[in-house]
């Protein structure tokens, strides 16, 4: 049974391990704005006391970003635990929106982010290319084989 808990200090090593095999470290580049996930809010799932997902998030000005989703192991419920869980975080922060950012090449993510009541509500034409300005690190070739090269926003309002 997977349970969502906040991901505290005690996490740090395994949490970054994740981030490291995700996105190559634990800084993210997102709409020109670097984040060093470590140092955000986060919540973790643990299926069978193994660290199994973790998702990092912001809220500001009534808004929830999610800035990380990740799960070892799809298709066992677990992104969807997490997702569930920050709408929940969101909704009692007093949030209206919560959005995130994906990667043109990240179809898996479009079709669980849209399966969950989220809608595209902006693209990003080239945006990758400079956010490589500020992380070289980014692929030029992501999920399927296809060029990284634009960010879509997606948005769900919360009742």
């Amino acid at each position: 049974m997977v349970h969502i808990e906040k991901i505290s200090k005690i996490d740090k090593k395994e949490v970054l391990a994740i981030l490291q095999s995700f996105w190559g470290d634990s800084k993210i580049v997102i709409h020109n704005e670097i984040f060093d996930v470590m140092s955000l809010d986060g919540i973790k799932a643990v299926d069978n006391n193994q660290l199994s997902g973790i998702c990092h998030y912001r809220i500001s000005d009534k808004e929830c970003e999610i800035l990380t989703l990740a799960s070892l192991n799809p298709g066992q419920g677990i992104g969807s635990a997490l997702l569930k869980e920050v709408e929940w975080f969101a909704l009692n922060a007093g949030c209206h929106l919560i959005c995130l950012t994906t990667t043109n090449d990240n179809l898996n993510a479009l079709g669980f982010y849209q399966k969950h009541g989220y809608q595209l509500t902006a693209l990003y034409p080239k945006q990758v290319y400079i956010s490589r300005q500020l992380k070289p690190e980014i692929p030029e070739i992501g999920y399927h084989g296809i060029p990284i090269r634009d960010e879509l926003r997606l948005e769900k309002k919360l009742k």
